[in-house]
């Protein structure tokens, strides 16, 4: 994502990653989608996100745009008609979306997608690692994990976010700026069972967020970490395994008895690109409606 304001100016913008790897799944609110049948329709921030003038997933990016920043989303080719879609919202609001396919666990792809943004939009100012296997998975003894299923979850979860980061992180330095979010999870405060692979991989980024924030703090360059609970995805609501088993006692365990929503999120990491954290690195907010308290 990149900001066109003045270079004397930071900027404030952000882009989102798809919600999962991986995965053929209607966007919620879209044709065919389980949210189009909702009797309370979700809001993904369509509507309800209309910009402050502060810089603040197809929420984040819209969110984003409103706020006058130009957005790359990367996906997978499975997900283009959804892609196209958030961007034309972009557009309409008035700023620029590049959209790049391709696999993030790929080192030339991802070193690609920085070029391609940098001759695009001449810089880069924001990085979101959001891609993650997560809806598609079965809810199983670590025992029954096979190694394949285990490999592809690091692959795409940790993978993925350090060959973003190590890509982006020379031309962020050049500027002098630069504000990489890295989206974790609750489970690895709770050590969640059943989803040995998943936590672990989440865990691993809170690990790498702080050891990339300590090496590129000198570059003016911030790298905090966004944890969210259960959120109410698409993916979630058509997966009856983990829908069943696990909304309820994520629900219970809140202090703020509802669900969880995609625009609970948009905020949060308005917040982590702005300039209100710039003393702010190496940090995890939690947004989980008071199920993790650290």
């Amino acid at each position: 994502m990149t900001d066109q304001r003045p270079e004397s100016t930071d900027p404030h913008a952000q882009h989102p990653q798809p919600d999962t790897e991986g995965e053929d799944l209607p966007r919620p609110g879209s044709p065919g989608s389980v949210t189009e049948r909702m009797e309370e329709q979700p809001d993904h921030g369509e509507d309800s996100y209309v910009g402050t003038g502060k810089l603040a997933d197809r929420a984040v990016a819209l969110a984003y745009a409103r706020e006058g920043a130009d957005v790359v989303l990367t996906y997978l080719e499975a997900e283009q008609e959804d892609a196209e879609q958030t961007a034309r919202l972009v557009e309409d609001a008035g700023r620029r979306a590049l959209l790049v396919p391709g696999d993030l666990t790929s080192e030339d792809f991802c070193q690609q997608l920085v070029d391609r943004t940098v001759e695009e939009f001449g810089r880069i100012d924001i990085l979101v690692n959001n891609a993650a296997v997560y809806a598609s998975l079965q809810l199983k003894p670590f025992e029954e994990i096979d190694v394949a299923e285990w490999d592809k979850v690091m692959a795409v979860n940790v993978r993925g976010p350090f060959l973003c980061a190590r890509a982006v992180v020379p031309f962020m330095r050049t500027h002098k700026y630069g504000r990489i979010v890295n989206i974790s999870s609750g489970t690895p405060f709770k050590g969640t069972p059943n989803l040995l692979h998943y936590v672990t991989s989440k865990g691993a980024i809170l690990a790498l967020t702080r050891a990339i924030a300590r090496e590129v703090g000198g570059d003016g360059i911030l790298v905090n970490t966004l944890a969210p609970g259960l959120v109410l995805s698409e993916g979630v609501i058509q997966n009856a395994d983990m829908r069943d088993k696990l909304t309820g006692p994520v629900l219970a365990s809140r202090a703020i008895k509802r669900d969880q929503m995609p625009e609970d999120l948009v905020k949060p990491l308005l917040f982590l690109v702005s300039d209100d954290c710039a003393f702010m690195t190496g940090e995890t907010v939690v947004v989980d409606g008071g199920s993790v308290m650290h």
